[in-house]
């Protein structure tokens, strides 16, 4: 069974859980959120209530509601991840739908008469926000060779000179005594691969994706189908790429209950941490550490990937910059993600100068961070099903709840009522993993390495094809249905991923339907 997860204070989790043995307590502290501190009476209720259950006969209580009082009733069409928070406010429904209008909005170039909406690129990969995170759900690989990747693109760096100026986070990173490898955006493609351009400027290149396809023996006589992804960048536009580029790819994931994943006290993400493995159980999660914008510190790494933004603010700022090229007052820049080699892009025109000063105004930043924060979370499916029982007990049996943690409660603040004091169930532990050589990207990013990944939440995953018409699942959509994300699951997972090949057929079934329930 898993783990009893442990509640610490924070100046103690910080030195020791983390493995950060310089880093100072404040590191891991939320500077994003005004918390009302827990009581040691509180504090020992919660550390109860989000115990792992070792009753699978009836579903435990609240389970049904994975985002606690922000839950929405599960819709039966594609407007199933689209909803607000179920316990918001009237005043704060209408920002949303402003939120919302912003999220939907398609820019366009500069110069133009719409000055509200322009600004977009020079180089992109999508218009706007709902392109890639069609419906507020996931995105998906290019359907054929050659196409624009839309809902996916390619991250990129390489190896930072040993004689290279370190950025603030790696200054501060090589002070902590963690092993890291520093990197620099590509000195001429920048952070990400743009496949999309205003007239005027090239692209940078196309992503081509091809497959093999593999066959994985299970038990029971059955045969799964793994297809192994191959990446390459083609008619790079702006001269040859670099022998030592290093490339990730990445699709658009789901945006339900960010707000709610914000909302849970730093301390209680890093006290699962246990970077060398001192339990024994051969799961070693590591917390990760990203340079704040907003309040120019390090702080506890939340969202993307590999975990490399600290808060929803600031990981919709980066994409406004990265993925569409358009600026806001925490990356200023109205080229986004073009070099300096690039002199089209450079030179092109852009929206910055009016009364929003940059392409999109704090205002707007803000109206479009609130609506992802309180993108709601649907009601569970069927949590007391005897199947649905059956497969959560092998879920915890197989070890697979030991990464995917499923409770955890909010912190409790009053100026965030919708996401205040919440008992959520993410099945995530929000920390970074090691997933095996199958699906390493070998890129670094923070003290991510290559082969680390942050565990994605479950909840809401039996609704991705309901939502977005397709199954496609893990960071790069190779896996086209529940169980391929499990078999491709390596490293610290190979031992539960081995479980459930192992299982009868009708017990694996069961996990599966267990997890398309969350």
């Amino acid at each position: 069974m898993p783990t009893m997860w442990r509640l610490m204070p924070l100046a103690m989790v910080a030195l020791t859980s983390a493995g950060l043995a310089q880093t100072p307590a404040q590191t891991l502290s939320d500077l994003h959120l005004n918390i009302t501190p827990r009581t040691p009476a509180e504090t020992g209720r919660i550390a109860e209530v989000v115990a792992p259950t070792d009753d699978f006969t009836k579903a435990e209580p609240f389970e049904a509601n994975p985002g606690g009082a922000a839950t929405v009733r599960a819709r039966d069409d594609a407007d199933a991840f689209s909803l607000s928070s179920a316990n918001i406010s009237f005043q704060d429904e209408l920002q949303f739908k402003i939120g919302n209008g912003l999220f939907r909005k398609l820019w366009v170039s500069s110069p133009s008469s719409t000055l509200a909406s322009d600004g977009l690129g020079p180089l992109y990969n999508a218009r706007g926000c709902q392109n890639c995170h069609l419906k507020d759900g996931r995105g998906h690989p290019p359907d054929a060779a050659g196409q624009p990747g839309g809902s996916m693109f390619l991250r990129l760096s390489v190896p930072a000179d040993d004689n290279a100026e370190r950025t603030r986070i790696e200054d501060y990173l090589a002070g902590t005594g963690n092993p890291y490898r520093p990197t620099r955006p590509d000195p001429v493609y920048g952070g990400q691969l743009q496949d999309l351009s205003v007239a005027g400027v090239p692209a940078e290149g196309r992503m081509v994706v091809t497959y093999a396809e593999e066959a994985v023996e299970l038990s029971g006589g059955e045969i799964a189908h793994l297809r192994r992804p191959t990446y390459r960048i083609e008619d790079a536009a702006y001269g040859p790429l670099r022998d030592d580029l290093m490339i990730s790819p990445r699709v658009a994931p789901q945006m339900i209950g960010l707000g709610l994943l914000e909302s849970v006290p730093a301390a209680d993400i890093v006290a699962g941490a246990d970077p060398d493995d001192a339990d024994g159980d051969g799961i070693s999660g590591r917390a990760q550490i990203a340079w704040s914008a907003r309040y120019d510190k390090p702080m506890l790494g939340r969202f993307g990937w590999k975990a490399g933004m600290p808060t929803i603010e600031e990981q919709s700022a980066s994409a406004f910059s990265g993925d569409i090229g358009i600026s806001t007052p925490l990356h200023p820049a109205p080229s986004g993600d073009c070099t300096p080699a690039q002199h089209p892009c450079i030179k092109a025109p852009h929206g910055d100068g009016d009364a929003r000063v940059t392409e999109i105004d704090a205002e707007g930043l803000d109206l479009v961070t609130f609506y992802s924060q309180n993108l709601a979370v649907p009601a569970r499916r069927d949590p007391a099903d005897p199947q649905v029982l059956r497969g959560k007990q092998g879920f915890y049996k197989a070890g697979c709840a030991d990464c995917h943690r499923p409770k955890f409660v909010t912190a409790r603040m009053q100026d965030r009522p919708e996401h205040s004091f919440q008992l959520i169930w993410p099945y995530s532990d929000m920390l970074l993993h090691d997933m095996g050589k199958g699906l390493a990207d070998d890129r670094p990013e923070g003290l991510a390495d290559g082969r680390e990944w942050r565990t994605a939440p479950l909840w809401g995953i039996g609704l991705t094809r309901q939502v977005n018409g397709h199954s496609m699942f893990l960071h790069d959509g190779r896996a086209r249905s529940v169980l391929e994300a499990i078999l491709w699951h390596g490293g610290e997972g190979r031992t539960a991923r081995d479980h459930v090949a192992k299982m009868p057929p009708d017990e694996r079934a069961a996990l599966i339907r267990f997890v398309e329930s969350l």
